[in-house]
């Protein structure tokens, strides 16, 4: 069920990022800088894209910012859990070495062979 609204959820991004792809195909020019200040300094970077590929440039860009800010903002929890799992496979083998593991199947078994 989660997987059938996952792809609803991307069947209607991808219909809205064409339906704006269509209704803006004409040029569009974006400016670095204004002329007023671009003309004394002698710099100015003009890009001239059709206006859908500004909006999916920038739809990229911010879904490029978010995961490396959430890679960033997870690193203390991985860290963490990392450190964590080298603890627990440590006491793991010094456990094995103190006690190793019974010979049978059963561990009631075991017990009362013992006792």
């Amino acid at each position: 069920m989660l997987r059938l609204i996952k792809y609803l959820f991307l069947f209607i991004v991808a219909l809205f990022l064409v339906t704006v792809s269509l209704g803006n195909r004409e040029p569009f020019t974006l400016q670095l800088l204004p002329d007023a200040i671009a003309g004394p300094m002698n710099f100015n970077l003009d890009v001239t894209l059709p206006a859908f590929m500004m909006v999916l440039v920038i739809f990229v860009t911010g879904l490029l910012f978010g995961f490396v800010w959430e890679y960033l903002r997870e690193h203390k929890h991985r860290a963490k859990a990392k450190t964590e799992q080298r603890e627990r496979e440590r006491l793991e083998q010094e456990v094995h070495k103190v006690a190793p593991p019974a010979k049978t199947g059963d561990d009631v078994l075991a017990i009362l062979d013992g006792n």
